[in-house]
């Protein structure tokens, strides 16, 4: 449900633009979606996540920039921006406090040696900025449709091809440490 609510401005700003073929136009509506699904996100949980935040923030600059100067180059630069904050977010977890942003995020369900945690934080660190030169890439070397289906379809895809692979990788770890719980 919650990954289904994290897409539904992209899905609802994809339907708008299939229908009109109109970028502009998908923005100015993906910019109250976004809006909505914050809302609706405060009201269930009395809580945004700070990514959540930061995209909303993104989402209202960077659409409000596209719908105002009737520029697209600005909605396309805003998944590379959102990858790349991430990317530095998740690095410089790395070096700030005790925990990794991974290991935040997930040790609470998992237990897994910290070089584990440190590869894994930096695989999504590697992970976001790719995302963020594919996205370049897509936008500036193939049609303004391509990159829109490319932000929907094609991101998702590489997130759930990326999710599976960490779960491969978190596998080796998990059955190492209860390889090594048993006498």
């Amino acid at each position: 449900m919650k990954l289904l609510l994290d897409f539904l401005p992209i899905i609802i700003f994809f339907i708008v633009y299939k229908s009109t073929n109109d970028i502009i136009l998908a923005t100015a509506i993906l910019i109250p979606a976004t809006l909505l699904q914050m809302l609706y996100t405060w009201i269930k949980t009395h809580k945004i996540e700070k990514m959540q935040l930061v995209t909303l923030v993104l989402v209202v600059v960077l659409g409000g920039a596209t719908v105002l100067l009737e520029d697209k180059t600005f909605i396309q630069w805003k998944p590379t921006v959102v990858n790349w904050l991430f990317g530095l977010a998740f690095l410089g977890s790395q070096f700030i406090g005790s925990k990794t942003i991974v290991e935040r995020l997930m040790g609470s369900n998992l237990a897994l040696p910290a070089f584990a945690w440190r590869n894994l934080n930096l695989a999504w660190v590697v992970f976001f900025v790719l995302m963020g030169v594919v996205n370049l890439f897509v936008a500036y070397s193939f049609s303004e449709e391509t990159w829109v289906n490319f932000k929907l379809f094609g991101m998702l895809g590489l997130t759930l091809v990326f999710i599976i692979a960490q779960g491969v990788y978190l596998s080796r770890h998990i059955e190492n440490s209860e390889n090594n719980d048993q006498p």
